[in-house]
This record gives C-alpha cells, structure tokens and sequence, in this order.
C-alpha cells in the first residue's frame, strides 16, 4: 500500500516558505540540535530521550511562549500559551530508539505509538473539549512522523461508530478497560480501514547532521524546511508576516520624509500630502525639484502649465511630485536590481553601485539613469564603462527621460543638500541608537534603503542580517498609495511591471 507520506518542505505553509529564516536563528537551531544528536543514549530510558526532546524544543522556539510538559498519560504536550493553563496544541508520543516494535514505520503506521497518538487525541478532544489541537507527533528521536490535528478529527472525531466505540470504552461499557484492549480490540482495526486516508510528514533528524556544524555550510539551506517544521508558525500555526502581501509602514513612511511628503487623516480617510510649511526641508526631493523649477521659470515655458493645477504653487508641487515619483521609481528599480546581481554573485557586496563611492551626487546619479543603464556598455564612455562595469544595459523606457523632464528639469539640476533624518528612522549609530540631526540627501537615501533585505522571497536562503524584507509587491502598495494620493486612482509604475 502507498501511504501518503510528505516531506517537511512540501508540508509548509506556501506562503511561510517564503519568508528568509535569520543567521542567529539558523545557527541557534543548529547548535541544539547537534546538541541533542551528541547527548542521544540508545541505552537510556524513554523518560531521558523525553527530556532531551523538551530541551530542544524550549531552547529553540518555545521557552518563552508557549509552555511545555507532561499532561496526564502524554509524554509531552506543547500549550498554546505560556503556562498549563492554556490549552494543548500538540501531542507529543515517545519512543526509545531501540524500541523498534511499537514505533511508527514508513510503510506501517498501524502500530502501538499511533494507537497511543489515537487516544491521547480523543481523551483530549473529546474529554477535555480542547477544539485547538493542531498536530500529533510520533518519535523515537531520530525519525519524526506529524499528523494534522484536522486529519484525526476527520478520521476519528467524524466517525460516529468509531467515537461510539471510544465513548462506551472511556464509561466502562465494554469487556474490559485495559488500553491495551482499546489498542487491539479498537484502534487497531479501526486504523486498517483508514490508513489508505492518513497523511503525514517523515524525515530522520540524522539525514540533517552533515549541515549542523557552526559556520556556513554550501548545503545548509536544506535545513531550511527542517527548522520551519519545527517553529510554533508551523506546529501551533501560529500567524506568521507575509512581507510580500504586507505594507511595510516604517519603509514607507521614512521613504515619504525623503521624498518630502507626509500622510494625514482627513475624515477618516488617509491622505498623502506635501509637508506644512514649518516641516519642509530643501533637502527632501520634492522641495529641491520645486526650488529648480522656480528659480529656472520653467513653468513659463510649458505650453499647458494649467494640467498641472490652477495656481503656480499647485504646478510648483504638482510637477515636482511626479519628476521625485520618476525619480524614485528608477532608485528603487536599481535597488532591486543590485540586490539581485549580489545575491546572484554569492552575496559579493563589490557588485553594488548603489553608494557614494560610485554615485556621489545628483550628476552621478543621472549619469547611472541615462548613460549607463539606456546604454550598451561598449557606448558608454570609458570613466562609466569602469565604474559601472558590473551594471547591465536595460533596454527599457524607465531609462529614457520623461517629457516632463525634457520640458523642466532632470535630477542633476538638484542641489547635494542636507535633509533632517526623519524622527523614526531605520537607521541607528554604532550604539544601536536612532540617528538624529541632518544628513547629506544622497548618503541618507543611500543608507536608508541598504538598512532593508531587497532580495528574493523565495524563502531557500538563510538572511545574513536581520533586514526586514522588501520586495517589487511591497513597493508595489507603497506606490499604489502614493501615486493615488489626490483622487484615489491607482497605477502600478513601471519598474514593478518591468521587474
């Protein structure tokens, strides 16, 4: 018979996969369980395994939270909250490692641990009314076998006769009380019928030692899928954040201050605006643009300025909003893109461009949009063809300038000044305290988006710093909100659709 058998990765949550487990929280998991594989004694007892199972689990992912310890027959249950009285949500079955006999086999599950697994669930479903059961475990330490809690409230709560069989057990109506009656007599059989119907996940702890070791490993993110299985997101499941379907308000709110907007409430409804007079700064992109745009006429000089507002100082604002969107729109496209080629290259940070030493100032920054991004490196000139000798052609409109910029200004006409770092900052001193004062426009936005993880969400890689993520979707929102700010009508820029 084919059983239905899952391994850890195919048993996660999708949309967990994805999430990048931290270095320290890998290493932690690594450390305990090499811990627990050295302290294995196949000559101990099941109460010394039972132990060493609880200690793995406390120093890995539940110490603080979530409380662990025997409950009546069960050898060890994990609670839903901090302490005992919280409800139980899983159902942990031991077995000594040489207690081959009643441990749980690949090709036979219908033996005494899942029998146990079977009543140990009812008593706790049924007789303790718990309805926040989420998995049931089997071990011997070395292999794993997890069960869904919806599985066994299929299987077993749902079948009236078999719970008619468990209920006049539990009361003393049939032949005997003994377990091992119910085990022979009434699990046993009940599991023959059903087992083409049980689906689980299996691995052996031991498949996983070679990528324990501290330090990196070119194979250890094969442990990724391992050390997820375990964590409460997993087992308690526990909500976890989907960066990808998720505003990250801290990136977007910093990233507002640099562009020179705020958001307001306005009769319930949130606003995107241009900062109060006292709060602007002529560091922020927007007020920069608009002190160009003023002091070079060039509203003058456009043949419709009344599209762009009814007064001077709405053209002003309007026209400077949208060449900071295009601006911005480019930088985080680049961002992106950086953090790709240095991902591809084996995380080598000497393919990044993204900083002063190669983009000092607004010209440089213009040069990187339009003679090196909308150009093939062999027409580049040879002080670009240097600097950027890493950064690809992209042939894309999102490199070409926009009409408006043709007609006003583009971002080498801005002045290299200073902008007040925005009062809850990402970015911190060497104390792990928030920087304060002003800080060159270019250098903070340089920091600020090298303070977040712009790399993949595909959840097969170990996150060497802890950088909260942002990805094309998240941007994707940000903008949404940001280019709909006046009249609610949303448009997705070009570089997420590029991307």
């Amino acid at each position: 018979m084919n059983l239905l058998k899952l391994q850890p990765r195919v048993a996660l949550n999708k949309a967990f996969l994805k999430i990048n487990p931290f270095r320290n929280d890998i290493e932690n998991f690594k450390t305990h369980l090499q811990n627990l594989l050295n302290r294995i004694n196949e000559a101990e007892s099941e109460e010394f395994h039972k132990n060493l199972i609880s200690d793995f689990l406390k120093h890995t992912f539940y110490g603080a939270n979530h409380f662990i310890n025997t409950k009546g027959k069960n050898d060890l249950v994990i609670h839903n909250g901090k302490d005992a009285k919280s409800n139980v949500g899983v159902i942990l079955e031991f077995k000594k490692p040489n207690n081959k006999g009643e441990m749980l086999k690949e090709d036979n599950l219908n033996t005494k641990a899942f029998q146990e697994l079977v009543l140990y669930f009812l008593r706790e479903r049924i007789l303790e009314k718990n309805l926040e059961i989420k998995y049931l475990i089997a071990t011997n330490i070395y292999e794993w076998f997890i069960f869904d809690a919806q599985m066994f409230e299929k299987l077993f709560v749902e079948n009236k006769s078999f719970l008619k069989q468990f209920n006049d057990f539990e009361e003393g109506r049939l032949t005997s009380k003994k377990t091992e009656f119910f085990y022979k007599e009434i699990a046993q059989p009940a599991i023959t019928e059903i087992t083409d119907k049980i689906i689980f996940t299996h691995f052996d702890i031991r498949d996983y030692q070679e990528y324990l070791q501290p330090g990196k490993h070119p194979d250890e993110h094969k442990l990724i899928s391992l050390f997820k299985l375990f964590s409460p997101e997993h087992l308690l499941k526990l909500p976890f954040t989907n960066d990808s379907n998720t505003l990250d308000k801290g990136f977007y709110s910093e990233l507002l201050h640099i562009i020179g907007l705020v958001e307001t409430k306005e009769g319930g409804k949130k606003l995107i605006q241009r900062k109060k007079e006292h709060d602007r700064s002529i560091g922020s992109l927007i007020e920069n643009a608009i002190s160009q745009i003023d002091s070079l006429d060039k509203i003058s000089r456009l043949e419709k300025p009344e599209q762009f507002g009814e007064t001077y100082q709405e053209q002003l604002f309007n026209i400077g909003l949208q060449l900071a969107i295009t601006w911005m729109n480019r930088i985080l496209f680049l961002k992106l893109l950086e953090s790709q080629l240095i991902r591809y290259h084996k995380n080598d940070l000497s393919w990044g461009f993204l900083n002063l030493e190669k983009v000092a100032n607004y010209d440089d920054l213009n040069s990187l949009f339009f003679s090196v991004l909308a150009r093939k490196p062999q027409e580049r000139s040879q002080k670009l063809q240097e600097r950027f000798a890493y950064v690809p052609y992209l042939n894309s409109s999102l490199f070409e300038p926009t009409e408006l910029e043709q007609e006003t200004i583009v971002i080498s006409n801005l002045e290299n000044e200073k902008l007040p770092i925005f009062t809850g900052t990402i970015l911190k001193d060497n104390n792990g305290k928030k920087l304060t004062g002003e800080i060159n426009t270019l250098e903070y936005l340089f920091a600020f988006l090298n303070a977040y993880n712009f790399g993949s969400d595909a959840g097969e890689e170990i996150q060497e710093e802890n950088k909260r993520l942002i990805n094309a979707a998240v941007l994707g929102l940000i903008f949404e909100k940001i280019n709909g700010y006046k009249d609610g009508s949303f448009f997705t820029p070009g570089f997420i659709t590029m991307y």
